[in-house]
């Protein structure tokens, strides 16, 4: 792992796509299944999700990371909607969150840092018209997507030590730690892009 980003080398099939491909057939994916909105359609998506990851030449473990994150998120949606919406509601909306959040997590352990900045620069280059620089625009997306994961290990850390610890029946005491994993993780980006030459004004 790097520090700007989650790449896991690898051969699998996702490896051999181009950043541009993946981005787009995850933005797809994404729009037809809220579109059709069937609780199977979300099942099933959700299912090949899991399934691409040892297609992909990911460890499962990768899954049951992203599960243990987000399971207080999809339990609290699913009874909310079980008991005020409607059941089938519940699993399309768990099934759907779970199921994108895993495809986007496979991309982004699929692709380099490199490739994402490049594509993101290409996208953006017609701005450069209006006076917006290509390469900010595609160094801020790319940070963006690469944080996400990277604030997912934060809220691990943070709920491993406070498990370790012995605390319960005290949540707020999870704040702290977790504010001083990302001002970690914020500094450590900063010092990685000092060193590629990014310094405080943007300029390379």
């Amino acid at each position: 792992m790097n520090t700007l980003g989650l790449y896991v080398p690898g051969e699998g099939v996702l490896y051999r796509l181009t950043a541009g491909a993946k981005l787009a057939g995850l933005l797809l994916l994404c729009v037809a299944v809220i579109a059709l909105g069937s609780p199977w359609v979300s099942a099933g998506l959700l299912a090949a999700a899991v399934l691409l990851y040892p297609a992909a030449g990911l460890p499962l473990r990768r899954v049951l990371a992203i599960l243990r994150g987000l399971w207080p998120f999809l339990l609290a949606i699913g009874f909310f909607q079980a008991v005020f919406g409607d059941p089938s509601a519940a699993v399309r909306l768990c099934s759907q969150l779970l199921a994108l959040v895993l495809l986007a997590n496979a991309v982004t352990l699929t692709t380099r840092v490199g490739e994402m900045l490049d594509l993101f620069e290409r996208l953006a280059r017609p701005l450069a018209r209006f006076g917006v620089s290509p390469d900010r625009v595609a160094l801020v997306l790319a940070l963006t997507v690469r944080s996400i994961p990277m604030v997912a290990a934060a809220w691990r850390s943070a709920v491993e030590g406070y498990r370790a610890r012995g605390l319960s029946g005290r949540p707020y005491l999870l704040v702290t730690p977790l504010i001083v994993q990302l001002f970690r993780m914020a500094e450590a980006t900063g010092e990685a892009l000092v060193a590629r030459g990014i310094d405080e004004d943007g300029h390379a």
